[in-house]
């Protein structure tokens, strides 16, 4: 099977991961894509493998049994929540995070719930969420099993940009996701300072701010520029605001149908897989998210 048309969803059984089905389902619906429904079987670590044991049949067929359970309940959400649509299914022996990203090498998109059954209950993403969210080679698509606050932009798809290769990334993901769902899209830039160009760069101690605003505004109809002409079925609207990118972004993403960003932005440093806007995307928002790179 080609999987590069397909819509990856990891599944272990939890709520989170039930709401990143019924969003991978619809997606693969609306996209007229496969779906797969992946299941990663880890033993117990330190259980066998360091003595070099073979697991117990008992013990391997009681495993084996439970999460072609998990997989099976999968599958029959995603067919309820998108009818007609090819689900197929996975059940590798490894990691979760490994096995995910290795099929994030041919994906679409890979979904994943917010939190797993092995979570603590503070965190807000999973570990495997956060590795996939600094690795993964596709988009990844953060589900929360949350009830969504009404906000400003309820309805619309969210997507933020710094003019970063990374935001032209999101940006073709936002239009499209918009174009699928016959939705809106809202493009924000939030700016805090007149940026550096490069190192050892001397900013002014004193600059006009309605010359700065005017500037990051023309910035932002740069990026936009092309969009409308790709997808004249979208509605756009551009908004530029001063402020923390993070909370700006989290602020409006309530009620969103999705937002949407970029790995890294222009401000990030270079060593770095996921930036701080981003990290703080997926730990906060209160809509599914999307990190593209």
């Amino acid at each position: 099977m080609n999987r590069a048309t397909a819509v990856v969803v990891g599944v272990d059984g939890s709520p989170e991961s039930l709401a990143a089905v019924d969003w991978a389902a619809g997606d693969a619906g609306r996209r007229g894509c496969r779906l797969r429904v992946v299941h990663a079987l880890q033993w117990p670590a330190g259980l066998y493998a360091p003595l070099g044991a073979p697991v117990p049949p008992l013990y391997e067929t009681t495993v084996r049994e439970a999460t072609q359970r998990i997989l099976d309940e999968a599958v029959a959400r995603a067919r309820a929540a998108a009818p007609g649509i090819e689900v197929a299914t996975d059940l590798p022996v490894g990691h979760p995070a490994a096995a995910l990203l290795e099929e994030s090498r041919q994906a679409v998109a890979v979904v994943v719930g917010s939190r797993g059954l092995g979570g603590f209950t503070g965190l807000l993403l999973g570990s495997v969420g956060a590795e996939l969210a600094g690795h993964a080679a596709c988009p990844l698509v953060v589900v929360r099993h949350t009830v969504r606050p009404a906000g400003p932009e309820a309805g619309r798809v969210i997507v933020g940009i710094d003019g970063s290769h990374d935001a032209r990334s999101a940006l073709r993901f936002a239009f499209e996701q918009a174009s699928y769902r016959g939705c809106a899209v809202t493009a924000v830039h939030a700016y805090q300072w007149p940026p550096t160009t490069g190192p050892g760069e001397m900013l002014p101690l004193v600059y006009d701010p309605a010359q700065l605003r005017d500037e990051e505004r023309l910035a932002v109809a740069e990026s936009m520029s092309g969009w409308g002409e790709q997808y004249p079925d979208v509605d756009v609207r551009q908004t530029v605001v001063r402020g923390r990118p993070a909370a700006v972004l989290t602020e409006l993403s309530a009620g969103a149908e999705l937002l949407v960003v970029g790995s890294r932005g222009r401000g990030g440093f270079t060593g770095l897989l996921l930036g701080s806007v981003s990290q703080a995307a997926v730990h906060h928002a209160a809509c599914p998210v999307v990190v593209a790179r």
